[in-house]
C-alpha cells in the first residue's frame, strides 16, 4: 500500500530518511519532467528558428534577456502567495490557503496586464537599444511584441501551476507543460514555414518566420493556461472554488506577499538589467557570436533543467514543512534536496561537456555557429554543481519566506563578478570571456548560497503569522 508521504508530513507522523528520499524524489520527478517539456520547447523553437537562418536565429536571442525580465517580474508576483498557501495547507488550514489564492488571482491578473502592456509599448525601440543591428531588429521587435501580448497569459499558467504545485499536485503541471510542448510544436510547424507537401499530402504553413515561433508558443500558452485553470478551480481537492467563500482581500496576506515578493522582483530587475548589460557586450561581437550565445543558453537549460525541478519540489517540502511546524523535518529536507540537485547536476555537466558539439548541432547548421556554442558550453560545464546548489537552495529559501538574502546573493555575484569579468574579457578573447564570466559567477554564486543553507536563521525568516 502506497504512503501519502506528503499528508503524513502535514499530520506529524515520523519520517525515515528514505522516506524523506522518496517523498523528495516523488515530488522532483513530475516537476523535473516539467522542466523537461520547457528546455524541449525551447530546443523546438531554436531549431525550428535556427533553420530559418543565423540572423533569424540571433533576433530571438536579442531579446531573451528582455523575455526574461517579464517573465521573472510575473513570478516574482505570484511567488508571495504560493508560498503562503503551501505554509497553510501545512498548517491544515485550507480555507485560509483558498482565500489567498482568489486574492492571488486577481492581482495577479492586473499586474500581467500592466507589465504586457508596459512591454508592448517599448517593443519597437528596444532592438536597436539593446545593440541589434538593422538586420535583425524588425524580427526582435515583432517577436517580443507577441511575447508582450501573451503575457497575462503566461502568468495566469505560472499562477495556476503554482498553486496546484503548492498543494503537493506535481504531477498535472508536469503533464500539462508537456501538452504546451506538443502544441508549440504543432502551431510552429503551422506558422512559421510556408506551405508543404508531404506523401501527396499538403500541410498548410503561414510561412511567418520569426514572427510564427513568437505567435505559436503564445497560442500554446493560452490553451495550457486555461486547462491549468480548470484543473486548479475545478478539480483541486483542496483548491477548488467552494460556494459561499466570497473573495475577500485581507491586509496581513497581501502585505506578506509584498513582503516575500518584493526582494524577487528587485532581484528580477537587477539581474534583468545586468543580462541586458550582458547582451551589450555580446551584440558587438557580431550575428555569429550572438546566435552561439543564444543557443549555448538554451543547450545549457537541459543540463540544469533537473536542478529547477527539484527547486520547486523544494519550495512545496519546506513550505507545507514549515506550515506543520515540523522544525524536525524542515532542515534535513532543505540539506537533502540541495545534495540531490548537486549530484545529478555534476552528472549532466559531464555529460554537457562531452556532446556539447552535437547539443548546439541540433539547433544550428552553421559550423561556425556550432563550433563557438560548444567552445563555451564546455566552459560552463564546470560550474554546474555550484549551479545547482544556487538554484536548489534558492527555492528551500523560497518555501521558507527567506527571499532577501537570495537576492542579495545573486545581485553580488552578477553584478560583482559575471559582468565585471565579461566586460573586461570579452573585447580580448571575445564570447569565451563572457561564458568565463558567467562561469565564476556560478561558482561565487553556490559558495553564497551553501554558506546560507549551513545555517538556521533561513527557516524563521519568513514564516505565516
Amino acid at each position: 500500500m502506497n504512503r501519502d508521504l506528503l499528508k503524513d508530513l502535514r499530520e506529524g507522523a515520523q519520517l525515515s530518511r528514505g522516506d524523506q528520499i522518496r517523498l523528495i524524489v516523488q515530488l522532483s520527478l513530475p516537476a523535473i519532467m516539467a522542466q523537461l517539456s520547457h528546455i524541449i520547447m525551447q530546443y523546438i523553437d531554436a531549431a525550428m528558428v535556427g533553420r530559418l537562418g543565423s540572423a533569424q536565429s540571433a533576433s530571438i536571442g536579442l531579446m531573451a534577456s528582455s523575455t526574461w525580465l517579464l517573465s521573472g517580474l510575473c513570478s516574482a508576483s505570484i511567488t508571495g502567495f504560493t508560498v503562503q498557501v503551501a505554509q497553510h495547507i501545512g498548517a491544515k488550514e485550507e480555507k485560509k490557503a483558498r482565500s489567498i489564492m482568489n486574492q492571488g488571482f486577481v492581482l495577479a491578473i492586473v499586474f500581467g496586464v500592466l507589465i504586457g502592456a508596459a512591454g508592448a509599448a517599448a517593443s519597437g525601440r528596444l532592438p536597436a537599444w539593446l545593440g541589434g543591428s538593422d538586420e535583425i531588429c524588425a524580427d526582435a521587435a515583432a517577436y517580443f511584441l507577441v511575447y508582450a501580448l501573451s503575457i497575462p497569459f503566461v502568468q495566469l499558467n505560472n499562477l495556476s501551476g503554482g498553486m496546484l504545485q503548492a498543494s503537493g499536485n506535481m504531477r498535472v503541471p508536469s503533464i500539462l507543460q508537456a501538452l504546451m510542448c506538443l502544441l508549440d510544436v504543432v502551431f510552429n510547424a503551422l506558422l512559421i514555414f510556408p506551405g508543404t507537401t508531404v506523401l501527396g499530402v499538403h500541410i498548410p504553413g503561414a510561412g511567418l518566420g520569426v514572427l510564427g515561433a513568437a505567435l505559436g508558443t503564445a497560442l500554446a500558452q493560452v490553451v495550457t493556461a486555461l486547462l491549468m485553470m480548470f484543473f486548479l478551480l475545478v478539480r483541486s481537492p483542496m483548491l477548488s472554488l467552494r460556494r459561499g467563500e466570497k473573495l475577500r482581500f485581507e491586509r496581513r496576506y497581501m502585505m506578506r506577499a509584498l513582503r516575500i515578493a518584493l526582494p524577487i522582483g528587485a532581484e528580477h530587475m537587477i539581474m534583468s538589467s545586468a543580462y541586458v548589460m550582458a547582451t551589450r557586450i555580446v551584440a558587438p561581437l557580431g550575428t555569429v557570436a550572438i546566435a552561439a550565445n543564444s543557443f549555448g543558453v538554451t543547450a545549457e537549460s537541459l543540463c540544469y533543467m533537473p536542478g529547477y525541478g527539484i527547486s520547486a519540489a523544494a519550495s512545496t517540502l519546506i513550505g507545507q514543512s514549515i506550515g506543520a511546524k515540523r522544525d524536525d523535518l524542515t532542515r534535513r529536507l532543505g540539506v537533502l534536496t540541495v545534495g540531490l540537485g548537486m549530484i545529478i547536476m555534476t552528472f549532466s555537466g559531464a555529460l554537457m561537456y562531452a556532446f556539447a558539439p552535437q547539443m548546439i548541432g541540433m539547433m544550428s547548421p552553421d559550423p561556425a555557429v556550432v563550433e563557438l556554442g560548444a567552445q563555451v558550453l564546455r566552459i560552463e560545464a564546470f560550474a554546474e554543481p555550484m549551479f545547482a546548489a544556487s538554484i536548489v537552495a534558492s527555492g528551500v529559501f523560497r518555501g521558507a519566506g527567506d527571499t532577501l538574502m537570495p537576492s542579495v546573493f545573486n545581485f553580488v555575484s552578477m553584478w560583482g563578478v559575471r559582468l565585471p569579468l565579461a566586460a573586461l574579457l570579452a573585447p580580448h578573447i571575445g564570447l569565451h570571456g563572457v561564458w568565463i564570466g558567467m562561469a565564476a559567477d556560478l561558482i561565487v554564486g553556490g559558495i553564497l548560497f551553501l554558506m546560507r543553507l549551513r545555517g538556521e536563521r533561513w527557516m524563521h525568516t519568513g514564516r505565516s503569522r
